[in-house]
């Protein structure tokens, strides 16, 4: 876990005085080099998008496939994030990374990716298909702490925070492109091997790309494969630019010693930053962090930003974001699909929108405006719900046939969110009538087992419901959906990462990274375990209200103690957090005036 940190570490420690006067006048190019090595390492990123965002679209299909329970569909989902955190956790603790290095553990979760996509396509039950999930999860965790250190680590200095942010985007168009193959393959049979086997070629990309890639030169220069380093330096750089600044920086009579390339510049920067790190590898960092009143308050701050994220409920509305808008009353599997893809894209357009606000407005300011946005969003969508439900047809027509527990219910919200049930019924105009909950087939073919609608969706004037009920309502959850990720996604999506990589000094961000990660991780499993459960107790409308408490709550606690960290040295964020968490903001806005004064 240490390695998410080290990404954000090596940035700072390249911010000695020499380097920033030789280069505050000199702005790096981005090299073809540098372009394909970022690409290649992002594909980790986008597999990781992929992987998360696939099963959204794949489990309408999955779930009448093999007759998942909810616990079954929670398991589905939930294996690969938990899968991704334990391996994120083993990898940190090990140092896997730091031992095998960067370019060979990306080679490795490339193949990890690869394996779990082709068990996934061949699964022939629920238990292969929960093995290929939680395969691709360890993918997943090994992508999501290497791939933005060996970014980090092979990018030019001038470059490096906008190339990392370029894995950001990568898995938000990810999810964005599962979507849409969801949408291609929702209309086949077995289109979900399809969906679910495809991130193979992708895998398969990377993989052969990154034979041909050299290691990150810090990973080389820790090794003691200095010369190795500097050629890595010297294909990033770029000769031209390597040379050209000691020619700029001789010139510069403010300088007291003598003009360095900017490759030499490089390596003394990994040197001083490795000596440090090793100075510190033997002592016990949490426990000193604990102890020290700044750090321990940013360190709250840290992990309860990563609790409030996924406590708004995010992936559930990524996860689940077919199944949910089907629940909302869409009636066709591949017309919810495609609508969660543009779902999708929302998510996707709102990430470039924060990359570009995020220095610009602030990141307290993005922050708390993002999250009103996303009150708003969950207050729509729990209403949409709320509307559902109480408007849900009832049971009005008797199934001679009709077994329990289908035949038990009253309504048509229970019987849909039974899986062995669908709710057969017919329009007279547009109102619902003669509607029963009749036995689903559970061969994957559509229709009930016999009577009206066992010869599909549509047969006779009879329609077949499965996992939703008939409701006007269903543009209303649309419109939630949107108008939450439209409003999560600049902000609260992208600033928990962004304020944990400038809270802490540098001697506690890679142990206050780590810790803030494996809250994330943790906090993603606890949402993403519980949602259809909660559902059955509290119904869909109460899940969405009871997000909606916690992000206010949430909204609260951030407005307290949330300071600007933006354009801010680490000395000055430290002394924001010298005295109670809950005068961070106070002790900001105090200097703030008294620098307009000046």
């Amino acid at each position: 876990m240490n390695l998410i940190l080290r990404s954000h570490q090596f940035d700072n420690d390249l911010e000695s005085p020499s380097r920033s006067r030789s280069t505050k006048n000199h702005q790096q190019p981005c090299t073809g080099f540098v372009l394909v090595l970022t690409i290649f390492a992002a594909v980790g990123g986008f597999l990781f998008g992929y992987d998360t965002g696939v099963v959204s679209g794949a489990m309408l299909l999955l779930r009448q496939r093999f007759v998942l329970t909810p616990l079954w569909q929670e398991l589905v989902v939930t294996a690969t994030v938990g899968a991704a955190a334990l391996s994120t956790l083993l990898g940190g603790l090990v140092g896997i990374a730091d031992i095998l290095g960067r370019r060979m553990v990306i080679l490795v979760s490339a193949t990890v990716f690869a394996v779990g996509s082709v068990l996934l396509a061949s699964s022939g039950n629920r238990e292969m298909l929960l093995l290929g999930r939680v395969v691709v999860g360890l993918g997943i965790g090994m992508a999501s702490v290497t791939v933005p250190v060996y970014i980090a680590e092979s990018s030019p200095p001038t470059l490096r925070g906008r190339l990392v942010t370029v894995n950001t985007l990568f898995i938000t168009g990810g999810q964005f492109c599962a979507s849409v193959v969801d949408g291609a393959f929702s209309n086949i049979t077995d289109g979900w091997r399809y969906m679910l086997g495809l991130a193979v070629i992708p895998a398969v990309i990377q993989f052969i790309g990154f034979l041909f890639l050299p290691e990150s030169p810090r990973w080389l220069a820790k090794h003691g494969r200095l010369e190795d380093a500097r050629l890595v330096l010297t294909n990033i750089i770029g000769s031209d630019t390597a040379s050209g600044v000691s020619q700029s920086a001789s010139s510069d009579t403010e300088l007291d010693e003598p003009p360095l390339g900017l490759v030499e510049m490089e390596m003394q920067s990994i040197q001083a930053s490795l000596d440090t790190e090793k100075a510190e590898s033997h002592s016990k960092v949490l426990s000193e962090m604990l102890r020290h009143m700044p750090t321990r308050r940013a360190l709250i701050l840290g992990c309860s930003f990563q609790i409030i994220q996924q406590f708004c409920g995010i992936n559930t509305v990524m996860y689940y974001s077919a199944t949910i808008i089907q629940m909302a009353g869409v009636r066709d599997n591949s017309r919810a699909i495609w609508i969660a893809a543009g779902v999708a894209f929302t998510n996707f357009l709102g990430s470039i929108i924060g990359v570009w606000l995020v220095e610009r407005v602030g990141r307290r300011v993005l922050t708390l405006t993002s999250l009103i946005g996303t009150l708003f969003g969950l207050m729509v969508l729990g209403g949409a719900f709320l509307f559902a439900a109480l408007t849900s047809p009832p049971v009005s027509f008797s199934t001679p046939l009709a077994a329990a527990p289908c035949s038990q219910y009253k309504i048509c919200d229970p019987c849909m969110q039974d899986p062995v049930c669908g709710f057969c019924y017919s329009l007279n105009v547009s109102m619902v009538v003669l509607g029963s909950c009749d036995p689903a087939k559970v061969d994957g073919s559509e229709g009930a087992i016999s009577g009206r609608c066992s010869n599909g969706t549509e047969n006779n004037f009879y329609y077949w419901a499965y996992n939703y009920c008939p409701t006007p309502y269903a543009w209303l959850a649309v419109l939630g959906m949107v108008m939450y990720l439209l409003a999560f996604a600049p902000g609260m999506g992208t600033m928990p990462w962004t304020v944990n990589a400038e809270i802490y000094p540098l001697w506690a961000r890679g142990t206050g990274n780590s810790a803030s990660a494996t809250v994330n991780w943790l906090s993603n499993v606890v949402v993403s375990l519980t949602f259809l459960h909660l559902a059955e107790y509290l119904k869909y409308f109460g899940v969405f209200f009871l997000y909606l408490g916690l992000s206010f709550l949430g909204f609260i606690f951030l407005a307290l103690t949330l300071p600007e960290t933006r354009g801010r040295s680490l000395e000055e964020v430290q002394q924001l957090f010298s005295t109670s968490l809950y005068s961070c903001t106070r002790k900001q806005e105090g200097s703030n005036s008294e620098g307009s004064q000046d």
